[in-house]
């Protein structure tokens, strides 16, 4: 057996970081988390401290390798996955943030996406980057820091500052500056990117001010990024994945052909339709994204974004204080025949996918005297089921068919009263499979594509096992009557 025959992967999350270490069969071995705090320096903002990031880094990664025979001699290449669009700009010369990361779900820049919309713009932002002109994205992220820190626009047009999204930052810093590098799917949400022409694009770069020199080079999802330096480790490690989580998670669940369907639940929730080679163009507020590029080959995917899923369980716990921890929603929920009546739409920082309002806000709906934290937890998680469905249809207007099964993965699947009752709004088979951290496997399959540990993607196909799947068995009629009052909820909230 092979020495080098494990595959360390990293998964830079909104909320935690983890390293996670793969056999050569693609079995996790071993795992190292630490959670992430977030920064609200203001309404809507939302920030993360980059040096905690890389800290936590370091330390998940020794501490996962550290736990196997062998330890880092062992380790054949690095995958990385990444929230994506959280936005990072660090001094090229000392390697420092001249700012906290701006992360995804931060609003701050919301009137700037808007007054570029109102004078006429959003169309060929369309067109060029599948994207809509939204906060979400990190054009506008990258523009506000350089215009609200001192001297940083000067710094950044003279090529001494670098932008990146989290893999870039970590990927500079594991190689010690020596790579200023991104992948196809973390570029393609920038709203700088050109998703055909596969590179940066100068009319945006014009728009939304952000100047060329500070922009890292674009690479496949699978190749050499570069290695560590030895003395994170103890030896050198080759970096050779590299992919935004939801594509990520797309590769680990083996969505491989057009008309495959993934959704994670993690701290949003991310549906993700194979497109195959064909960039469709949605009439229906859905992304059209880069799904992975391998080899220079481009596979696309419809994508649609909802800002708060497990955020929602976590503002039960840590916000309302109405439960000790996440697991209890099962139980709770299970035991809670309706919400009758009660709606949560959490929209904490706005509405993504397929609405795009960025001014919603967060609302309970339907209380009475008899509501408790019950009917609360169960909106919560009904919440999640009815913003999936908005998505599922938006892709059907859009001419995807009825998918034959939606496969699911993140930590909110463990969870089978969800998990069938997300059957039952979507009247769908829901699968889950085996390894439900599908994210994080799949930055491990692409390292171990570049590391030659796996040699096609049908043969990583191959390692996917199904652990249950879910039949949807709800009656037609209720299902119609609950969505709609989800629907009539969120005209509320967004004032409608």
């Amino acid at each position: 057996m092979s020495q080098r025959d494990h595959i360390l992967a990293i998964d830079q999350g909104t909320t935690s970081t983890r390293a996670m270490l793969f056999d050569s069969h693609g079995a996790p071995q071993g795992v190292a988390q630490r959670e992430l705090p977030q920064i609200y320096p203001d309404d809507g903002w939302v920030e993360h401290d980059p040096e905690d990031i890389w800290r936590a880094t370091l330390d998940v990664c020794r501490q996962a390798i550290g736990g196997i025979d062998g330890g880092v001699a062992r380790m054949a290449a690095i995958g990385i996955t990444n929230q994506r669009e959280t936005t990072f700009i660090w001094d090229r010369e000392t390697g420092e943030p001249i700012h906290n990361a701006i992360v995804w779900q931060d609003r701050r820049t919301a009137s700037r996406c808007a007054a570029l919309s109102e004078g006429g713009h959003s169309e060929m932002v369309a067109a060029k980057t599948g994207l809509v002109l939204d906060a979400y994205f990190s054009g506008t992220k990258i523009a506000w820091i350089l215009d609200n820190v001192d001297g940083a626009r000067r710094r950044a047009e003279a090529g001494k500052l670098a932008f990146g999204t989290a893999d870039t930052f970590l990927l500079w810093r594991l190689t010690g500056g020596r790579v200023h590098a991104t992948d196809a799917t973390n570029a393609s949400r920038t709203m700088l990117f050109d998703i055909h022409t596969q590179d940066w694009d100068d009319e945006l770069l014009e728009l939304l001010g952000v100047p060329q020199a500070i922009l890292p080079e674009v690479m496949d999802c699978s190749g050499e990024f570069g290695v560590t330096g030895a003395d994170l480790f103890g030896a050198a490690i080759p970096i050779t994945g590299i992919a935004g989580d939801q594509q990520a998670a797309t590769i680990g669940q083996a969505c491989f052909d057009a008309g495959m369907i993934k959704s994670t639940y993690g701290t949003g929730c991310f549906v993700m339709l194979n497109t195959g080679g064909e960039a469709v163009t949605s009439k229906n507020k859905l992304l059209t994204t880069v799904a992975y590029r391998l080899g220079g080959k481009t596979t696309y995917a419809l994508e649609g974004s909802i800002f708060v899923a497990g955020a929602a369980v976590q503002w039960l716990r840590d916000g309302l204080r109405i439960i000790d921890n996440a697991v209890e929603t099962e139980a709770i929920a299970a035991a809670t025949p309706s919400a009758d009546g009660v709606y949560l739409v959490p929209a904490f920082t706005g509405l993504g996918a397929p609405y795009w309002d960025p001014d919603a806000r967060g609302a309970i709906l339907g209380l009475t005297r008899d509501t408790g934290r019950e009917q609360i937890v169960r909106a919560a998680l009904d919440a999640v089921c009815y913003q999936t469905r908005d998505l599922m249809l938006a892709m059907q207007a859009d001419g995807a068919g009825a998918p034959t099964a939606l496969r699911v993965d993140g930590g909110m699947v463990a969870n089978d009263w969800l998990m069938q009752h997300l059957a039952d709004i979507l009247d769908v088979p829901v699968d889950r499979p085996q390894i439900s951290e599908t994210t994080v496997l799949g930055a491990a399959y692409l390292a171990g594509l570049g590391a030659g540990m796996f040699g096609s993607l049908a043969e990583i196909a191959e390692n996917w096992q199904l652990d249950r799947a879910f039949a949807p068995s709800l009656d037609p009629d209720s299902l119609e009557s609950q969505y709609s009052g989800w629907l009539r909820a969120v005209d509320r909230v967004r004032g409608r």
